[in-house]
């Protein structure tokens, strides 16, 4: 699979907008929103279509149609929440799972507090989470969801790491990552620079 990195002009401009650090909550919140459903067009581009004959005003044609890829959106909670919203204006009919994970302090292990997903495990699923950092919340995700027998997945992220993109390669080669940026580096806390900041506490405002 492979790294697509959606450097569209309106894109790139909204991302911009976002990173500012006088940005309000709701105009990031909002730009995410856009962002995603931006970026939504891209991750569903190789939907496969089917085609029905219907009657315009005019005459009768073989209409191009959705071939019945049925989607869950599965954000990681809680900033791939912020996310959800754009996407599911594009794909109103998508089942959303939540996966909602912390990494224990002694063992470093992943927790799940929370994990709900639709029976079907033949959907697509798209993973969100604005940051893809150290790529270790990503990768815990992946591997449940592939546990669960979730084998077709895609990731959708707004700002990755370059640690972050590798850690997701190497241990899920068959994983498509869309990005909007791939930035310079981690700092010492592991925070992606130049970045955009917490984006949880940007998107709902706890700082």
């Amino acid at each position: 699979m492979a790294l697509h990195i959606i450097d569209h002009p309106l894109v790139l401009h909204k991302l911009s907008i976002m990173r500012n650090k006088e940005t309000s909550t709701m105009k990031f919140r909002q730009l995410l929103q856009e962002i995603s459903m931006l970026m939504g067009y891209e991750i569903t581009r190789d939907f496969p279509l089917d085609y029905e004959e219907i009657e315009t005003p005019l005459m009768k044609m073989n209409a191009p149609k959705l071939a019945g890829k049925k989607v869950v959106i599965v954000p990681i909670l809680r900033a791939g929440l912020g996310m959800v919203d754009g996407l599911t204006m594009l794909l109103p009919s998508a089942r959303i799972g939540h996966i909602g994970l912390y990494r224990d302090e002694e063992t470093c292990k992943p927790v799940f507090y929370y994990y709900k997903m639709p029976a079907n495990k033949e959907r697509l699923v798209i993973l969100t989470d604005p940051m893809l950092a150290t790529g270790g919340s990503a990768c815990d995700a992946i591997g449940r969801l592939k546990k669960d027998g979730f084998d077709n997945i895609k990731m959708m992220c707004l700002v990755a790491s370059p640690q972050g993109v590798k850690a997701v390669t190497e241990q899920h080669p068959d994983v498509d990552i869309y990005v909007a940026s791939v930035d310079e580096t981690l700092n010492e806390k592991n925070y992606i620079l130049p970045g955009l900041g917490d984006a949880g506490d940007r998107i709902f405002g706890t700082k």
